[in-house]
């Protein structure tokens, strides 16, 4: 079992030319991968009830099982529990599962669950492109993700930035990823990158294309996360209630904010208003890091 560190940002389609050519990017080798993903689940939702997403992943000839726990955030960051292992034809039930080894792992939140009756649920396709950034202790997997997810025949889109601590101290992760966002870099003008922080996995999207996003509700404290939440319904589904209960959050939060943040929060509410996305990632890094 490893923990995964993370930043994830989604990202505007404007954006993806714009972090392709980033002068910290262009630097580092970097090599595009087709994946091929089939998450599974009970009939009942049991390990989306538990925000665990179980996957087999095809990439060429080789198939890898993978459990992930439910993320939790940290500073900031999120981290959850990964577990994978190389799996063979041989060791696959008709679902495509290795069910001997889920049972290996002892996982407290399989106990009651029947594992032989896991089903295939949703997939999602996408190509990675990925660079490994490098600088002092530090080792961070960079990976843009581009494709799909599909439930039956309902899509979502797929595009994002994840930042991957692999080695070294976790206020890497921040400092690459507010120098991939700033508008200029050192001796090269550069374009402010259009991301935003996103909290929903691409399982937990998946369950929502699924099942929908409900009604919001009504919440007279809110977190930044909880703002974050909102704004991933609201793109997701277009409903506009998600819209307006992302206005309500973002301003009984902003109040709060103290001077030195005051001008990143009223970025970021004015595109709510306005029926946009608010894709400004160096107000969200800002926002996020402070209030984490």
């Amino acid at each position: 079992m490893s923990d995964e560190i993370e930043i994830k940002l989604a990202l505007a389609p404007s954006a993806v030319d714009a972090l392709i050519a980033h002068p910290l990017l262009s630097r580092c080798e970097s090599q595009t991968i087709a994946l091929g993903n089939q998450y599974y689940d009970s009939e009942d939702g049991a390990l989306q009830s538990r925000r665990i997403a179980l996957r087999v992943r095809r990439q060429g000839e080789t198939c890898v099982q993978t459990l992930k726990s439910a993320a939790a955030s940290q500073s900031g960051l999120s981290t959850r529990g990964e577990w994978e292992w190389p799996i063979t034809s041989a060791r696959r039930n008709a679902a495509g599962l290795d069910i001997a080894g889920l049972e290996a792992l002892s996982h407290p939140a399989l106990a009651d669950v029947d594992l032989a009756r896991l089903a295939p649920v949703f997939t999602t396709d996408f190509d990675r492109r990925s660079w490994r950034y490098r600088e002092g202790e530090s080792d961070i997997e960079v990976a843009l993700d581009r494709g799909e997810i599909r439930v039956g025949d309902r899509l979502l889109p797929i595009c994002e930035l994840e930042l991957e601590l692999k080695a070294g101290d976790a206020d890497a992760l921040w400092m690459l990823a507010e120098r991939l966002c700033q508008t200029s870099g050192p001796g090269v003008e550069q374009r402010a990158l259009a991301a935003r922080p996103a909290n929903h996995s691409k399982a937990s999207r998946a369950a929502h294309l699924a099942q929908g996003w409900g009604a919001p509700a009504a919440n007279p404290a809110p977190t930044l996360d909880d703002l974050i939440e909102a704004i991933d319904s609201w793109q997701d589904s277009g409903d506009e209630r998600w819209q307006h209960h992302a206005l309500a959050l973002g301003e009984a939060l902003f109040a709060r904010l103290p001077a030195a943040l005051q001008a990143h929060g009223k970025t970021v509410l004015a595109d709510i208003r306005d029926g946009q996305i608010p894709f400004h990632g160096a107000a969200w890094l800002a926002l996020r890091r402070a209030l984490s």
